[in-house]
């Protein structure tokens, strides 16, 4: 017996008309004659009585343990199951409701966020033998002596896929409220377009770069495991995107490559940065010192470009009192700018390919916008801007790059 995972989000499980449709995605699978696991997150969003920010919000979490607040956090997704079940059951189909833990999800007792340490999907084959419909709260796992604990935010996604990747599933489709992965954020740029298919590479960077559509722990198994990861909104039955299969390559290409081919597929973005310029030459140990202290701040930094005489990195924006302390005790000389804008343009095919960032370079210019900053790897560009230009940036490189609707 073919065997699928299903995987809903929040809004997918906020509201009856929604539910409904849920049980119709689930009910089409299993009538297939597939056995059918269901994923399922925390019942809608912030305001929700059973979303997990609205849990977080009836307590003050200074007075409360990372293992007491994950007991707390584990109750969305467990009444989520419980009501999807109920509703399966009225239309004649029988389920078994599991927690992670239940579902053979063992890890360790890192509290709030939890890693996977190995996967027993006994209960659940059991279940499935029995023609049951398999509901399974995402999110959450269990230590070795029974502890409870959440995997972090994002974590169903994790759930999802990793329980497809012990059953041996071909695919797991993840059900939210868009129809897909998009060329860019719909909000910003009005003809942005769904992707049909995309490789784990460019999901993962979009994923980590501010496309909240899958989390990019999930992608990272879907990739070692092959497994084909599928991405459709609950509400309509368009295909969605495809994730899987092609992964990263070399091109050959001559003078004309860019103008026959898209070299680009996606822009994402990531607000709230500020970049960190630390002018003058310094000895060894006093960079040191200085990244030992960002590190013991628990401080990330990214677009890292150290010169000789500079040293210019960014950080999230809500650290930025932090690192000015840092840096006024090292007595570095240093300038800041806040509210940037991280541009990240996506795209398997650009690697090798000459032009692209001349390409994206020139467009900025036109557009009246300064690249603060710059870096790449095989895959992705990424070019630090003002917030103010983020807007109009992403707006002409869509445009530049033919992502939009044909």
């Amino acid at each position: 017996m073919e065997i699928i995972v299903q995987k809903f989000g929040g809004t997918s499980l906020s509201d009856n008309k929604t539910r409904e449709l849920v049980t119709n995605k689930i009910i089409d699978k299993y009538n297939k004659k597939m056995g059918v696991v269901v994923v399922v997150s925390a019942m809608g969003r912030l305001g929700n009585p059973y979303a997990t920010d609205t849990l977080l919000s009836l307590i003050d979490k200074g007075y409360s343990d990372l293992r007491d607040i994950d007991l707390l956090m584990s109750c969305g997704e467990m009444i989520s199951s419980v009501i999807l079940a109920n509703l399966l059951n009225k239309k004649g189909f029988k389920t078994c409701v599991l927690t992670g833990y239940q579902a053979g999800i063992e890890t360790d007792d890192t509290f709030g966020n939890a890693k996977i340490l190995s996967v027993n999907t006994d209960k659940i084959n059991d279940a499935l033998k029995q023609n049951k419909i398999v509901i399974v709260t995402g999110f959450q796992g269990g230590t070795s002596n029974g502890e409870l604990t959440t995997l972090g935010r994002g974590g169903s996604d994790t759930s999802a896929v990793v329980l497809a990747e012990s059953l041996n599933c071909k695919s797991v489709e993840i059900y939210t409220d868009v129809d897909g992965i998009m060329t860019a954020d719909p909000r910003i740029v009005p003809d942005a377009k769904v992707i049909d298919s995309i490789c784990y590479n460019e999901l993962y960077q979009l994923a980590e770069d501010g496309a909240k559509v899958i989390h990019p722990r999930a992608v990272e198994i879907a990739e070692r495991s092959n497994i084909e990861v599928i991405i459709k909104n609950t509400m309509t039955n368009c295909e969605g995107t495809v994730v899987g299969g092609i992964r990263f390559n070399d091109f050959r290409y001559n003078n004309d490559y860019m103008n026959k081919y898209q070299v680009i597929n996606a822009i994402t973005y990531k607000n709230n940065r500020t970049q960190i310029t630390i002018n003058g030459i310094y000895k060894q140990n006093e960079i040191d010192n200085l990244m030992t202290n960002i590190t013991q701040n628990d401080i990330s930094i990214d677009l890292i470009n150290f010169f000789t005489d500079k040293k210019v990195f960014t950080i999230d924006s809500e650290d930025t009192v932090l690192i000015k302390n840092i840096l006024e005790k090292g007595n570095y000389n240093y300038n800041i700018i806040e509210r940037c804008c991280k541009l990240s343009l996506i795209g398997h095919k650009m690697h090798g390919i000459p032009g692209v960032m001349a390409k994206i370079v020139n467009t900025l210019n036109k557009a009246n916008i300064e690249i603060l900053q710059s870096a790449d790897s095989h895959t992705t560009i990424w070019c630090l801007v003002r917030h103010e230009d983020s807007s109009k940036a992403l707006q002409v490189l869509h445009k530049e790059f033919g992502l939009g609707e044909k």
